[in-house]
């Protein structure tokens, strides 16, 4: 008899737990940083998916680019980062002003997303 073929794929509901929105407000183009007390620690998250986010930022990286090296869709990396920022485990660092994006990261957007 034949078996049925299992299938590998994860609905990505399933990585973050079921939640579908981040409890901290992440713009996609902050760059987000582990805390060094966390990389090295045994009771860091317990969630692989937390874990491999958290190796991702042992330098600064963007929530685009978390998701894009990490595999996972741009929603559910905003859900890993925010728990791992409301813990404390991730620095959010600080974007532009309120005034909105100057032209300089623009055309840092605009020929990154030309490169994909």
């Amino acid at each position: 008899m034949n078996q049925p073929e299992t299938s590998s794929f994860v609905r990505p509901f399933v990585r973050s737990g079921g939640r579908t929105r981040a409890e901290v407000e992440l713009p996609l183009e902050a760059l987000v940083s582990a805390v060094p007390s966390a990389m090295g620690s045994e009771s860091g998250p317990a969630m692989d998916e937390h874990r491999l986010v958290l190796a991702l930022c042992a330098q600064p990286r963007s929530i685009m680019e978390i998701a894009a090296l990490a595999q996972i869709p741009l929603g559910v990396a905003r859900v890993l980062v925010g728990d791992l920022a409301a813990t404390g485990e991730i620095t959010v660092h600080r974007t532009v002003d309120r005034v909105g994006p100057d032209v300089e990261l623009l055309e840092r957007v605009l020929t990154g997303l030309s490169h994909l």
